[in-house]
């Protein structure tokens, strides 16, 4: 397959590197990802992490092992395998449902070569349309608050959420972004803020507990955040906190927008109550671990609940951004967002 380079992914002479998002921002440190049991284990870290990313990372790598020689019941067994790494985020699912039929043609190893990088390409594609859509929903001098993270880190483009960021600062509409640290895993503070620092958009960090006081006091003019899936409803799964900060913003009177492609949305998922959740690791909790090291704060014997995800149900929803167009919460009343997306 062809050399390819994105912010976090790198395919060249026939090898998959991800850039290591544990390290971030200490360290950039490259990882390869060239076996089903390297990637999944760095799904499960969340070295590679993000919904679109993840699907393009199995999809590239399924394709690599085809150009490899591997068989084909192999690699159907190797697709499965890679298909149960992340059961919430639904992009890794549609990806694979493409590669599988690219799998299913007679030249299945051209076939999901070209699937694969198509997939990259469209991604791109993608961002770039939500972020001119979404960027037409920012008003001059806006103070945005985002949560997680959503650029370039998790997908192969400039983003979602983040994506809009950008190009509502390009546009010069953008006067500050607050970026939750988004707890447990401290996403926005460690990638968020390097990523925004990176692009020179003006951003300050804050506790996941203090969205609430800004909002209060005036300082919040929307939340964007992203989308690890939508369901049939519009009910959005989204990374821990993110029904908070729906919640908070419907009492403000704040709009509350979420920026995703349209493959993160699961026809088949009639709402939230459906979407599995992942429960992660304990430790996540308990303590903090990185390029730095670790420390362990709580008791050793701490009963802990992790959900990496919560689900913010439609009503709350000002409006979903997706590249194939905004869609506000009357037309998802009358059936308007299932059609949109077909």
């Amino acid at each position: 397959m062809r050399t390819l380079n994105t912010t976090s992914l790198t395919l060249r002479d026939n090898q998959l590197w991800i850039l290591d998002q544990q390290a971030l921002p200490q360290e950039k440190r490259w990882c390869s990802s060239n076996s089903v049991e390297e990637l999944v284990g760095h799904i499960h870290a969340l070295r590679v992490r993000g919904a679109p990313l993840i699907g393009l990372s199995a999809s590239l790598l399924l394709a690599l092992l085809a150009e490899r020689g591997l068989p084909r019941d192999a690699l159907a067994e190797a697709l499965a395998t890679l298909r149960a790494a992340r059961p919430t985020a639904v992009n890794l699912m549609n990806n694979l449902d493409r590669i599988k039929l690219a799998l299913a043609q007679p030249d299945w190893v051209a076939a999901m070569a070209t699937e694969a990088l198509r997939l990259v390409d469209e991604d791109r594609a993608l961002c770039d349309s939500i972020a001119d859509r979404g960027a037409a929903l920012v008003t001059p001098g806006s103070r945005l608050l985002t949560h997680c993270n959503t650029g370039g880190l998790a997908t192969a483009g400039i983003g979602t959420a983040i994506g809009v960021l950008l190009r509502a600062h390009q546009q010069g509409n953008v006067a500050q972004v607050w970026v939750d640290e988004t707890r447990p895993l401290l996403q926005g503070g460690r990638l968020t803020a390097w990523e925004l620092g990176e692009l020179g958009i003006p951003y300050r960090l804050i506790c996941d507990s203090m969205a609430a006081g800004l909002m209060a006091q005036g300082k919040v003019d929307a939340v964007w955040v992203g989308a690890d899936r939508i369901a049939a409803n519009g009910d959005v799964a989204n990374k821990i906190g993110t029904y908070s900060l729906a919640v908070l913003a419907h009492y403000h009177g704040i709009p509350f927008y979420v920026a995703a492609p349209h493959t993160t949305h699961d026809a088949h998922c009639p709402n939230g109550a459906a979407i599995p959740i992942e429960q992660r690791s304990a430790a996540e909790v308990t303590g903090v671990a990185g390029s730095f090291g670790s420390c362990q704060w709580a008791p050793a014997d701490a009963q802990v609940d992790n959900p990496a995800f919560d689900v913010t149900p439609a009503a709350l929803i000002s409006a979903w951004v997706l590249d194939c167009g905004v869609i506000r919460p009357e037309q998802v009343s009358d059936g308007i967002f299932q059609r949109a997306l077909v």
